[in-house]
Parts: structure tokens; C-alpha cells; sequence
């Protein structure tokens, strides 16, 4: 094991990512409105760039992704709106840290691993910018400089559950699939990893199972069966 693949949302940072979004998107849009950006439809405009950076096929970055698709809503002043967009992640994004939990077992597990000399990957889907993976991974008691390498939509031109997101993340990374382990809480986006031959851990704390897949061919647990897992007992 050269390194380890962690999921955020749900994985190092507890939430119920309905609740989650909700607030998220209530603060978005307090944020915007000055600018002439009515709350409907920007939440529906944020959807709609988000599918289209779920659905990229690699012909550009996710950030080129959701903004084509953004101005194509909003038009070319949308563009000129990205620095308040960066800014509220800077700022009021943290207002939504109040609805996520908090786990210490997270950060002990990564400065466990840090210290072991094993890399350490953030692979949190690339649908947004990385000062708000970085955000909230700070809100998780997690040190981004502990990281190799983060996803971001900057840096990444698939997304999940695309396997070719994690095929690009080896690639970029130098590692073969059995170097790394890919840990996630969402069954279809993070478990497929073990389609490119990763091997996986579904962290259960927090799972996200949509498709009502069967689980029990994945090794799971919480952070107690994790650190087993990767350690060894």
C-alpha cells in the first residue's frame, strides 16, 4: 500500500448531504442575489452545471465544464460573477460547516497514516473549486497539506462515478491500482474504483447506498474496522 484514496463528504466529514446541500445552497444564494441572480434559478443553473461535469468525457476540465455551461444559463456575464462565486467559498461557505458533524477519528487515522510514511489522496468528487475542498476538509479537522494531492473541478477532467476518474487519478498520481485503496461511503461512486481494480473499503458511518446494491461483497465498517483494515489487527 503506497497511498490511500479518501472520500470527503460523508467519509473524513460526517453529514447528511441532503441537509447539507440545502444550507449550502441557502447561503449561495444569499451570496448571489446582489448580483442579479435569481435563487431558483441559480440553484437549478448550479444542477444543471453540476450534471454536465458529471457526464464530462475528458475534453476539458470540470471547472471549463460547469462554466460553459453556467454562462449558457446566465450569459457571458457569469463569467465575470466567477470571483464572487470564489469568494463565497472563501467566506460563507463556512456557515454550512453547522450542519456536518465531526468525526476526531478521522483526523487521528490520517496523521496515523501520514506517519507511516503512506501517501494521502483526497478523492472527493471534482464538482467543486479547491479552496472549497480544502474548506471543508478543514472542517473535518483534516490539514490539506497533508495531502499529495487533492481533486478539485480545476485539476480534473472526469467525475464520479465515471471510472475514468480514477483511471486519470493513477495516472496523474504514478500508481498502479494495487498501490492504492480508495475509502468512500457512497456505494456507486466510490466502491466502482474496484472496477479499475483498486481495492476498496465502504466506510459505513455515513453510506449512501441509491441503488440499493449489494454491499456485502465490499469490506465495510466504521473507522475502528478501517484502521483494522489497513493496519492489520
Amino acid at each position: 500500500m503506497k497511498a490511500v484514496l479518501f472520500d470527503l463528504d460523508g467519509t473524513l466529514l460526517p453529514m447528511d448531504q441532503e441537509v447539507f446541500v440545502k444550507a449550502y445552497f441557502k447561503e449561495l444564494c444569499k451570496k448571489a442575489a446582489p448580483y442579479g441572480y435569481d435563487p431558483d434559478k441559480l440553484i437549478k443553473g448550479i444542477w444543471t452545471g453540476t450534471g454536465a461535469m458529471v457526464k464530462n468525457q475528458g475534453n476539458k476540465t470540470n471547472e471549463d465544464m460547469f462554466w460553459d455551461t453556467f454562462s449558457g444559463i446566465f450569459g457571458e456575464k457569469a463569467y465575470t460573477d466567477k470571483a464572487v462565486f470564489n469568494d463565497f467559498y472563501a467566506n460563507e461557505f463556512d456557515i454550512a460547516k453547522e450542519v456536518c458533524g465531526f468525526n476526531p477519528d478521522a483526523g487521528k487515522l490520517v496523521k496515523r497514516l501520514k506517519n507511516a510514511g503512506i501517501k494521502l489522496v483526497l478523492a472527493s468528487n471534482p464538482i467543486f473549486p479547491i479552496v472549497a475542498q480544502k474548506k471543508r476538509m478543514q472542517w473535518a479537522g483534516i490539514d490539506p497539506d497533508d495531502f499529495e494531492y487533492i481533486t478539485s473541478y480545476e485539476n480534473s477532467h472526469y467525475s464520479k462515478p465515471n471510472t475514468m476518474y480514477y483511471t486519470e487519478l493513477l495516472k496523474v498520481l504514478g500508481y498502479d491500482a494495487n498501490d492504492v485503496i480508495m475509502v468512500g461511503n457512497d456505494v456507486s461512486e466510490d466502491m466502482c474504483a474496484s472496477e479499475v481494480g483498486i481495492k476498496t473499503f465502504l466506510l459505513t458511518d455515513c453510506m449512501i447506498n441509491a441503488a440499493d446494491k449489494d454491499i456485502s461483497v465490499f469490506d465495510r465498517g466504521g473507522f475502528r474496522e478501517l484502521e483494522n483494515f489497513l493496519f492489520g489487527k
